[in-house]
C-alpha cells in the first residue's frame, strides 16, 4: 500500500501572528467550480448563544455567578466535573451551541463556548495559542496538523486608561497545567479564531470526502482572516482533491513565494506534481523539503505498514516504536505498535500498548473502537 498524504493544518488550530500573506484572496477563488454551498458559513453563528444556553447562565448557574463571581463561576460551571460534565471529543469541531448541546468538543469548540457565555455576562476575553510540539493524525489520505489554543477571562476594563488588569484574569485550558508550563504563548485576534473553525469544517469536510463543502468553509476561512496561511494551504489541497491542479499549484506557490520553507506547501505541491507526471519538479522539492525535515510526520508509520502487509513484523514493531517514541500522543499508533507484538507473539506488550491506545484516544469512537480490540486481546482473539 503507498500512502500519500496530504498535509493540511487543522484543528486547534495553527498559530496566527503572521504577517498579511496577500491583500485581495479573490484571485484564488474559483466559485463557478463547486457546487453551491448547502449551509453558510457564517461567522455570526460562531458565537451564537442558543436560546438553552441563555437559560443556563441566566438562570441554571445565575447563583453560582453571584457567589464566585462571573469568570470563575462560570469556569467552575462548565468544567467541574460533578456540574455540567463537558467532555472532551476531537471527532469534528462544533460552534459554541453545538458544543453545549452535545456536551462535548474539540479544544477548539470548547474554546468558542467559554468565550460564548463569557461575552453574554459581560467578561474580556483574549486568546492564545500555544507553542507547544505538533500533534499529527491523518484520515483518507490527509495528515493533520493540530495546535494548541486556551482563552483568559477576566473583568472588562472600565475606562480606555485604567486598561485591562491580566492580574485579574483566569485561562481555560484542556492540557494539564504542567504540559503548558514554560510554552510560549501567542494572542491571536478573534476574527483569527473564527476562521480557525472555518477551516477545521473545511478539513473536517475533506475528511469526509466532501469537497464542496470544504471549499465553502476554506473560503469563509481566507475571507475571515486573509493573513491565514493554514486556510490557503486547505483550500489548496481541496483543489488537489476536486482535481483542479492549475489552481491548487497556484495556491501552493503563492504561499511558497511568501515562505519557501512552508512545509506543508512543499509536501503537498510535491505530490501535486508527481500526481501530473512532473517527476524532475517533484523530486526537486522533495529535496529542499529532506534538508527541512529528513523525517516527516508519518514517515515510519509508512514504513511499518508496508512491513505489516509483508508480513515482517519485526521490521514493523521496529518502525511503529519510532513513531510512538516521537508521537506518544498516538493512539494509532500505540495500536499497530499492539497489533506489531501480537503478531510476534508477545502477548503482554500488546495488551499495554492497547491500553495505552485505549488512554491517548480524543474521541468516543477510537476509545470504543480500541477498548473492544483490547477485550479481544485479553482473550488473545484479536484478528
Amino acid at each position: 500500500m503507498k500512502y500519500m498524504l496530504l498535509a493540511l493544518l487543522s484543528a486547534l488550530l495553527c498559530g496566527c501572528s503572521t504577517p498579511p500573506v496577500q491583500p485581495s484572496p479573490e484571485p484564488f477563488f474559483h466559485d463557478h467550480l463547486f457546487a453551491a454551498a448547502t449551509q453558510r458559513a457564517d461567522a455570526d453563528q460562531v458565537f451564537a448563544l442558543s436560546e438553552a444556553m441563555k437559560h443556563y447562565v441566566r438562570f441554571d448557574i445565575a447563583a453560582q455567578l453571584r457567589r464566585e463571581g462571573s469568570a470563575r463561576g462560570l469556569i467552575n460551571a462548565l468544567y467541574r466535573r460533578d456540574q455540567l460534565r463537558l467532555d472532551y471529543d476531537s471527532a469534528a469541531t462544533r460552534n459554541a451551541a453545538q458544543a453545549f448541546d452535545a456536551r462535548k468538543g474539540n479544544c477548539l469548540s470548547l474554546v468558542l463556548m467559554t468565550a460564548a457565555f463569557a461575552k453574554e455576562l459581560g467578561l474580556h476575553v483574549t486568546y492564545q495559542t500555544v507553542a507547544s510540539e505538533e500533534t499529527w493524525t491523518h484520515s483518507r489520505g490527509i495528515a493533520f496538523l493540530s495546535t494548541h489554543i486556551n482563552v483568559t477571562l477576566g473583568p472588562r476594563a472600565i475606562t480606555a486608561r485604567s486598561g485591562f488588569d491580566a492580574g485579574h484574569s483566569l485561562t481555560v485550558d484542556f492540557l494539564p497545567a504542567e504540559d503548558l508550563r514554560g510554552q510560549r504563548i501567542q494572542p491571536v485576534s478573534e476574527d483569527t479564531v473564527v476562521a480557525m473553525y472555518m477551516n477545521n469544517r473545511a478539513a473536517e469536510s475533506l475528511s469526509r470526502g466532501l469537497t464542496d463543502e470544504a471549499y465553502w468553509w476554506a473560503r469563509a476561512a481566507i475571507v475571515q482572516a486573509p493573513h491565514l496561511p493554514s486556510a490557503y494551504n486547505t483550500l489548496g489541497v481541496v483543489y488537489m482533491r476536486h482535481g483542479d491542479m492549475k489552481a491548487a499549484e497556484d495556491v501552493f506557490g503563492f504561499l511558497l513565494r511568501r515562505d519557501p520553507h512552508d512545509k506543508q506547501a512543499l509536501s503537498n505541491l510535491a505530490t501535486m506534481l508527481e500526481t501530473l507526471g512532473r517527476l524532475g519538479e517533484s523530486s526537486a522539492a522533495r529535496a529542499v523539503l529532506a534538508q527541512l525535515e529528513p523525517y516527516p510526520p508519518f514517515h515510519f508509520f509508512r514504513l511499518g505498514m508496508t512491513a505489516m502487509e509483508h508480513g515482517d513484523f519485526k521490521t514493523a514493531k521496529r518502525m511503529f516504536a519510532k513513531e510512538v517514541d516521537r508521537a506518544d500522543y498516538s493512539s494509532e499508533f500505540h495500536f499497530w505498535l499492539a497489533l506489531a507484538n501480537f503478531r510476534l507473539g508477545d502477548a503482554d506488550e500488546a495488551r499495554k500498548e492497547m491500553q495505552l491506545a485505549v488512554k491517548n484516544s480524543t474521541s468516543r469512537s477510537d476509545r470504543d473502537l480500541y477498548a473492544a480490540k483490547l477485550e479481544r486481546l485479553r482473550s488473545e482473539k484479536l484478528q
